[in-house]
């Protein structure tokens, strides 16, 4: 965890996160949350890790998701040397995925 950013706000608002319980309620609370373009970055975001985890090429991901290829990289300096947060939220979809 990356203590920098631990302090009662952040804490608050992942306590929230966690007390949503389906994909509507996500929804909604993203929708009052973030600007629409503030979710469509942060979606572009896990999209671009999703496919750097799955080895795809710079290229492909710039023609599938319209993101900078300087946003790409930053999304790859998280998933080399970050905290591994990607990787744990794409094995647990893939475990609900193999489960269904």
């Amino acid at each position: 965890m990356n203590n920098k950013l631990q302090n009662k706000n952040v804490d608050f608002l992942f306590k929230a996160i966690l007390a949503l319980e389906n994909t509507e309620e996500c929804y909604d609370f993203f929708e009052d949350l973030c600007t629409v373009q503030e979710l469509k970055t942060l979606s572009q975001r896990i999209v671009v890790a999703k496919m750097l985890s799955e080895k795809c090429v710079y290229t492909d991901i710039v023609e599938q998701t319209g993101a900078s290829t300087a946003t790409i990289s930053r999304v790859n300096r998280s998933l080399q040397y970050g905290c591994d947060g990607y990787d744990k939220i794409f094995d647990r979809i893939s475990e609900e995925e193999s489960d269904e």
